[in-house]
């Protein structure tokens, strides 16, 4: 069954959306929702069928994807799940973890589906990636590295250079819903973090030790000022902005093996008896898989939901609510300079 669909807002990421809306067989889009009149109506010469406001967007409508300012995200998530609308809403869920949390209570107590945008989980090797895990042992430690040098006019908007627009808050919680997806919860966060490089207010450098549930440790180094190959995007192609590298950024270690990501090769036992530094590993290479656009199989899953499915990979309202604490905890660690625990972070922290 054709799911109709309206989108929120039609900027660079809501533009993203309507495209996949467009390319896929399982949604219909009934409107494109944008209050600014001067790109509404630049839109509406292209044929796309832009209102407003919600109350013009047609009755039919049964789901919303949001993707307007993050200080929105309540607000119109509120009022699409009030219309009983089924609603993914991009990352973060909500400004604070209050908003947040009161937007999931909503859609739960109207048993309405809410997912947050994480769209990394929907590429095929990230979901092979938790099969391939299970072939390492315990998992004993990850380490991911990501660092990608931002050109320096992408600094000259001023809130690019403000508190709460370095790469911990801009892109970490994309590499910590990722981890979670793959290994499980995350229970506290210590990070260390630079301007040594820029010189601004905001951070251009992090470092950030993770403690999992399963009692695994992780750690973590992002920065915006770093030129190397290594990151997911890199190692994805999956934005086309983004020079391609085909390098692995992530690096699992377990108590059989090792695993790198997102190529999934592995390294395990080369023969009988204990694994240990004396023998060799063996390499095995990882399954190779086609390129897709993840938001358009993460549009075709939330269709698929809506209408029935069960699904294991999409980003739960609750889901991103523990991505976007984590990174919040790592921000507030930076800040005041000792770990903090998931469960410590103030429900009204921005990260700044």
């Amino acid at each position: 069954m054709t799911l109709p669909l309206c989108v929120i807002g039609a900027g660079s990421i809501g533009q993203r959306h309507i495209e996949v809306a467009g390319l896929s067989d399982h949604v219909r889009l009934t409107a494109v929702v944008e209050p600014n009149a001067g790109l509404r109506d630049q839109l509406a010469q292209t044929g796309l069928p832009m209102v407003a406001a919600l109350d013009d967007v047609p009755a039919d409508t049964r789901a919303a994807i949001i993707a307007t300012p993050t200080q929105d995200h309540a607000l119109s998530g509120a009022a699409c799940i009030a219309r009983g609308w089924a609603t993914l809403v991009e990352k973060p869920t909500a400004g604070t973890l209050d908003a947040a949390r009161a937007l999931v209570t909503q859609a739960d107590t109207a048993g309405v589906p809410l997912f947050t945008g994480h769209h990394r989980r929907c590429h095929p090797f990230s979901i092979a990636a938790r099969e391939a895990l299970a072939q390492i042992g315990d998992l004993v430690g990850v380490q991911g590295l990501w660092s990608l040098r931002k050109h320096t006019t992408y600094y000259d908007a001023d809130w690019r250079r403000a508190p709460g627009a370095g790469p911990l808050l801009t892109n970490l919680t994309h590499e910590i819903d990722l981890m979670r997806f793959l290994v499980g919860e995350m229970l506290e966060a210590s990070a260390l973090l630079s301007s040594a490089q820029r010189r601004f207010v905001i951070e251009d450098t992090a470092s950030i030790a993770f403690r999992f549930a399963n009692g695994a440790l992780g750690s973590f180094l992002i920065s915006d000022a770093g030129a190397s190959p290594w990151s997911f995007e890199a190692a994805s192609h999956e934005n086309p902005a983004i020079a391609g590298s085909d390098q692995d950024y992530l690096r699992f270690v377990g108590s059989d093996g090792a695993l790198a990501f997102p190529s999934l090769t592995r390294w395990g036992r080369s023969g009988p008896g204990e694994i240990e530094w004396s023998k060799p590993l063996t390499k095995l290479p990882g399954q190779s898989f086609p390129r897709i656009d993840p938001l358009l199989a993460q549009i075709d899953r939330f269709a698929a939901v809506v209408n029935g499915a069960a699904d294991d990979v999409l980003c739960t309202g609750a889901d991103g609510i523990k991505a976007m604490e984590m990174t919040l905890a790592a921000a507030l660690s930076g800040h005041r300079g000792h770990p903090v625990k998931a469960g410590d972070v103030p429900g009204n922290y921005t990260g700044v």
